[in-house]
């Protein structure tokens, strides 16, 4: 669905989705950098499962949770990626102390 520009020059990082290598470029936000590997669903409802994505991209829709390196419910479009990053797609609710 989204697709990197041919132009898109900046160097590239890896970071680690469920366990799997993703591509990503620096200066990337999480969510952008999931989109454009392709990686579509970001996290799933509590009530009825339904698959989310990040919908604002600004903070404000909650859409795009994530745990990023063992620190869950971190909003992935406001999160720059980093070299080795590791990130699990977040199901359900969000859980406090996780």
């Amino acid at each position: 669905m989204f697709k990197r520009s041919e132009q898109d020059k900046r160097p590239p990082l890896q970071i680690f989705v469920d366990g799997v290598a993703v591509a990503a470029r620096q200066g990337d936000t999480v969510s952008a950098a999931l989109l454009a590997s392709g990686c579509d669903a970001r996290r799933s409802t509590a009530v009825s499962g339904a698959p989310r994505l990040p919908y604002c991209m600004m903070g404000v829709c909650f859409d795009c949770l994530v745990t990023i390196d063992g620190v869950g419910n971190r909003q992935g479009c406001l999160v720059p990626v980093a070299e080795g990053m590791q990130i699990e797609i977040q199901k359900g609710k969000r859980e406090i102390g996780k």
